[in-house]
């Protein structure tokens, strides 16, 4: 894993570089040089010249921008205030250097129903077109949230989302027959199959319209198989997948069992990136180079996110200013990972750079929970503003959380 350390200072913070390689299927050369050499003639009179014969151009490098967030949530705190704008303000700026942008929506989105909060959520389309402005186009709607208003949340959650033009999300179903929904994204020369998935459901209504499976050997060996086929007629160079977990909620520490469980996607299924979420705290992340023969062909390797925690709450609504290690505090802070790729001619994906930002939730003046960089510059500006007991308590959660990364590494 790597330290966060203060590596969230400026959007483009100095990163560690893994020479991870990525490829889904083979993908062939189409811009290798002719090895054939050009047929000469000699120039008669009267005779024309003969064209030379151009040689192939070379196939550029593509390269694409990711990032990676966590939970976007929606409690009464976070939807009374309006002004959905201003939640995302200090962070877009970072968001939207992404050419792909991922956030879990953790409710139903419907406009026909009630704004509802904690326990059974949901929010209108104009707190997450909010999330869009700000950068954000890839989701996954997969979570144990998903049905909180029952089949009518769902279908209306999935005609939102499939309205929008240059938005990808997954995770549910037009008919309980349909196989496990999937989204090709081809951007900058790159072919992207993100699937989302949920290990658990507060409730067991309309699970058949939801990409759901437990977290029960039978089905697991099913998502398995029905992954691998997928990943197989895809075509892929990359695949994300995106999995929302069945484990203790506000848990830091991450089992072998899970270790395993994504290594085996890894192996079985080539998946390249396993996005996790669900614990709203920030657990980690890893490279994984896989064992087997086809990762030793291709010199594929793989990363894991183990949660990235909250992006927007208010789990965390009366901060610790005078313990901050209070367990319950770390459902204010979140990961941003953002991640540099290239694609060479041979169809090699490597991942060029990680640059991982700790965010925060912070209550404004106005009592508006917001999103901002837990970085010098905003820490620097509560001292300026006299707002120390803020200044003091987040300079601490940024080391808990720091410290809780390196300690992740060993």
């Amino acid at each position: 894993m790597l330290s966060l350390k203060k590596s969230c200072v400026a959007f483009f913070a100095a990163a560690l570089f893994l020479p991870l390689f990525f490829s889904c299927a083979s993908v062939p050369s189409d811009g290798a040089a002719s090895s054939g050499e050009i047929e000469k003639r000699p120039v008669g009179e009267g005779q024309a010249a003969a064209s030379k014969t151009a040689e192939p151009e070379a196939v550029p490098d593509s390269k694409i921008t990711l990032l990676f967030a966590g939970d976007v949530m929606a409690h009464a705190t976070n939807y009374r205030p309006g002004k959905f704008d201003r939640i995302w303000r200090d962070v877009a700026p970072l968001v939207k250097t992404a050419d792909l942008a991922f956030a879990n929506i953790e409710a139903p989105v419907s406009d026909a129903i009630p704004w509802n909060t904690y326990p059974q959520f949901n929010m209108h389309s104009e707190y997450v077109e909010a999330a869009i402005d700000a950068g954000f186009n890839v989701f996954s709607l997969a979570n144990n949230h998903t049905n909180d208003q029952l089949l009518q949340g769902i279908k209306d959650t999935k005609k939102y989302f499939d309205s929008r033009k240059g938005i990808w999300a997954c995770g549910l179903k037009d008919n309980p027959s349909d196989p496990i929904s999937h989204k090709i994204i081809e951007k900058n020369g790159l072919k992207i199959l993100f699937v989302a998935i949920t290990e658990l459901l507060n409730r067991g209504d309309a699970s058949s319209y939801i990409d759901y499976y437990p977290s029960t050997q039978k089905k697991r060996v099913q998502l398995s198989s029905e992954l691998k086929t997928l990943q197989e007629k895809s075509g892929c160079d990359l695949f994300v997948l995106s999995v929302h977990t069945d484990e203790p909620e506000y848990v830091l520490s991450v089992t072998e069992a899970r270790k395993k469980f994504y290594r085996d996607l890894i192996e079985e299924c080539k998946v390249d990136i396993v996005w996790a979420n669900h614990p709203h705290v920030v657990k980690g992340y890893e490279e994984v180079e896989p064992s087997t023969s086809y990762a030793e062909q291709s010199g594929r390797k793989a990363f894991i996110m183990y949660a990235n925690g909250n992006v927007i709450s208010a789990q965390r609504q009366e901060p610790s200013f005078k313990k901050p290690e209070t367990d319950w505090d770390n459902t204010g802070e979140g990961l941003f990972l953002r991640m540099e790729l290239k694609k060479t001619a041979d169809g090699k994906i490597t991942i060029e750079k990680t640059e991982p930002f700790l965010i925060t939730t912070y209550i404004a003046p106005s009592h508006q929970f917001v999103i901002k960089l837990l970085d010098d510059s905003f820490l620097d500006a509560l001292d300026r503003t006299e707002l120390s007991d803020w200044a003091s308590y987040l300079r601490a959660r940024r080391e808990i959380v720091n410290k809780r990364i390196e300690e992740s590494e060993n």
